[in-house]
């Protein structure tokens, strides 16, 4: 039986990149895992194809940026689950531009997906696992957030928010033997960075020490700890996987 047996999980963002990879390794572990994915039906129904673990693995689609989608998300969810063991806040978008050209609507809507969007699924998944006494929350957040890039500083502002919402929280809920924690990818080999110039990626490669992106199976590993039974302890922490960036 693997470590996660018979626990439920919820990762937004679960159908592509970082996030299918993680799915994948809960359902792997034994969990039950309902995906999150904001728009892609083809891509969902894909991932349901390849996963191939029948009514383990639910995708739904959900505007985490919503508050009231995300709370009539979990009122159907409480409905039909027992309990909600593992939520990854895996969800995000780039709009990238310097701060002089950003258009408000880029700024607005990536502080909506990537930082809103991490209260909103969090909120209510604390609300459901203080029942239990058990929990564990995991957001996916970013270096950029502690370095910053030209061109990012909505994305920086929105991952730097993640990590002071996660340190908040996890004091909130400690006693209730719920952690809260990040886990901080540097260059993962995904399409959420597909779209920049192989000329960018090569000079990118060159600020990574071990001198090569990431694969999203070796961020679901640091998800996977963090959400196992092994990091009991570890709370209000922020896990970087970047190769010394």
């Amino acid at each position: 039986m693997g470590e996660h047996e018979g626990q439920i999980a919820i990762v937004t963002g679960g159908i592509k990149g970082i996030g299918k990879a993680v799915s994948l390794a809960l359902l792997a572990g034994g969990a039950r895992v309902t995906a999150i994915y904001a728009s892609d039906d083809q891509g969902a129904e894909n991932f349901r194809k390849e996963a191939n673990a029948g009514d383990k693995l639910e995708t739904v689609k959900l505007d985490v940026s919503s508050y009231a989608d995300c709370e009539q998300f979990y009122n159907t969810f409480e409905n039909n689950n027992a309990s909600l063991d593992i939520l990854v806040n895996s969800a995000g978008i780039r709009r990238d531009s310097v701060v002089g050209m950003m258009k408000e609507e880029d700024w607005r809507r990536v502080l909506e997906i990537n930082l809103n969007g991490s209260f909103n699924m969090s909120k209510f998944a604390v609300k459901v696992m203080m029942k239990k006494r058990f929990g564990r929350i995991i957001s996916i957040t970013s270096p950029i957030g502690r370095i910053g890039f030209p061109g990012q500083a909505n994305y920086a502002a929105s991952k730097a928010g993640q990590v002071g919402f996660t340190r908040a929280l996890a004091k909130e809920v400690a006693t209730r033997k719920i952690t809260v924690n990040c886990v901080s990818p540097g260059f993962i080999d995904t399409d959420f960075i597909g779209d920049l110039p192989e000329e960018q990626k090569k000079e990118y490669t060159k600020q990574v020490p071990m001198r090569r992106f990431g694969l999203p199976e070796e961020v679901a590993h640091a998800v996977m700890f963090l959400a196992s039974g092994k990091a009991a302890y570890i709370t209000g922490a922020t896990l970087e996987i970047s190769g010394g960036l």
